[in-house]
């Protein structure tokens, strides 16, 4: 973590200093933003650490952003097609575009 300090001196001054790092066995973090998009980590390396009674999270891995569907835009689909809410689904992740998907289920 420092060039030069001894793993097990670390610990100790995180000791000392009340912090505890905990490393969380995790194989992909997702989070969920308010437009609806996702941004996947994965593999992802995960650490809680605690200071204070106040726990903290830190990831760390290769991200990427995902579009989320909509269900108000499942429903449109659904509504305009006829079809079952799997179909819609289905057309909205292959096209992207609920124009598209009302097409192709037309």
């Amino acid at each position: 973590m420092f060039p030069g300090v001894n793993p097990s001196q670390m610990k100790a001054l995180m000791k000392q200093m009340g912090l505890k790092q905990e490393d969380i066995e995790a194989e992909r973090v997702v989070i969920e933003k308010s437009d609806g998009n996702r941004i996947v980590i994965s593999p992802a390396n995960v650490q809680k650490i605690t200071m204070q009674g106040q726990d903290s999270w830190q990831v760390t891995g290769e991200a990427r952003e995902e579009t989320g569907i909509r269900t108000e835009d499942i429903r449109l689909v659904m509504e305009k097609t006829g079809v079952s809410e799997k179909d819609a689904r289905d057309a909205l992740e292959k096209t992207g575009d609920i124009a598209e998907a009302i097409l192709s289920l037309s």
